[in-house]
């Protein structure tokens, strides 16, 4: 009798690996050395990295040609619920987690067929050097030139994050940041006229920030937290940040319904989600995931940078992916909307 062949449209699965769509560069080498080789360890079961760009409309045109490669991507807040309603995902199986992994993560950040696998936060940040007793606390503050003089520096690309900074410097509560309706963006530009004059340069790239605080071209600046607890643990770098009025996103993983090695992706998300493989995924991105428990696994130092620190998260405004995703009448996203009006003003 002739082996079984696969299915039309699914890939055979190899009872030894997985693959992962991952970023690639020193991202992918520090969860390889922290999460992959203690998976394959434990389990015998290779993970294969996917290297792209974009993984959206990839998966769209694998979905279309009923011919799934991938096992495990990062999907976004804004992309996440259409992917969902189309049933491009495997549910999460999480009898096989940990107690411990139940716990330290909520109900908030586990969801059928996703889960929160990092946190990125885009802060308020200062030069220690230009501001020796103590630089800005809040965007208020940021926007206070003459209590806190010198020069400034904002995000270009997403406006939503500096919308955010800018409805809190206008004195708007940070549980009424979202949703970005238009009453509020037009608040928001209005404040942000006022402090234009001030910024010596929009960034466009994580890194440019951090940069510029070591070249001495800014005294305060909004800037992503896994850059900055680079430069200060690595470099030693003269910076501070405060996490009051921090912009947190999220990354989900997901498993693609499809993929030929689902069972192999359940072992490897059940894994990757225990307290100290989470914490080795913290020091290999710098970008943690939601497990609380993972702190105890952690350098004394690198604790009170971090997110998924209690004290921090509570000062943070979480991203609303589910608004930014909904359509509008004239068949746009919220989040297309919100940019939409950024680019604007921008111009």
């Amino acid at each position: 009798m002739s082996p079984r062949r696969p299915a039309p449209g699914r890939r055979k699965s190899s009872p030894a690996q997985a693959k992962w769509w991952r970023y690639g560069g020193s991202w992918t080498e520090g969860v390889r050395r922290n999460v992959y080789d203690p998976f394959t360890k434990a389990t015998g079961i290779r993970v294969i990295d996917v290297t792209a760009d974009n993984p959206e409309p990839q998966i769209m045109a694998m979905s279309r040609a009923g011919r799934i490669d991938w096992d495990v991507v990062y999907t976004g807040g804004m992309t996440y619920p259409s992917m969902h309603d189309a049933g491009m995902f495997v549910p999460i199986d999480y009898s096989l987690w940990e107690a411990e992994s139940l716990q330290g993560i909520s109900e908030r950040d586990r969801f059928i067929d996703a889960v929160v696998l990092f946190q990125y936060a885009e802060v308020l940040a200062y030069d220690q050097r230009a501001f020796p007793n103590g630089g800005p606390k809040d965007w208020v503050d940021f926007w206070d030139t003459k209590k806190f003089p010198g020069p400034r520096g904002l995000e270009v690309v997403l406006g939503r994050h500096t919308i955010q900074f800018a409805l809190l410097a206008a004195g708007v509560a940070p549980n009424d940041i979202w949703p970005l309706t238009d009453d509020k963006l037009d608040r928001a530009f209005e404040k942000l006229n006022q402090i234009k004059p001030h910024i010596t340069k929009w960034w466009s790239a994580g890194g440019e920030a951090p940069q510029l605080f070591m070249n001495r071209e800014y005294a305060t600046a909004a800037a992503f937290d896994g850059r900055l607890i680079g430069m200060i643990r690595d470099a030693k770098a003269p910076i501070k940040f405060v996490w009051e009025g921090a912009y947190l996103g999220r990354g989900y993983a997901a498993m693609l319904k499809g993929g030929p090695n689902t069972t192999n992706a359940q072992k490897l998300i059940a894994f990757l989600n225990r307290a100290e493989i989470a914490a080795g995924w913290t020091l290999g991105t710098r970008s943690p995931g939601p497990n609380i428990n993972q702190l105890k696994y952690l350098p004394a130092d690198l604790v009170p940078l971090l997110s998924v620190n209690p004290e921090n998260a509570s000062k943070c405004i979480i991203e609303d992916g589910a608004w930014l995703a909904a359509k509008r009448p004239d068949g746009k996203t919220n989040g297309d909307h919100v940019q939409e009006r950024w680019l604007a003003w921008r111009a």
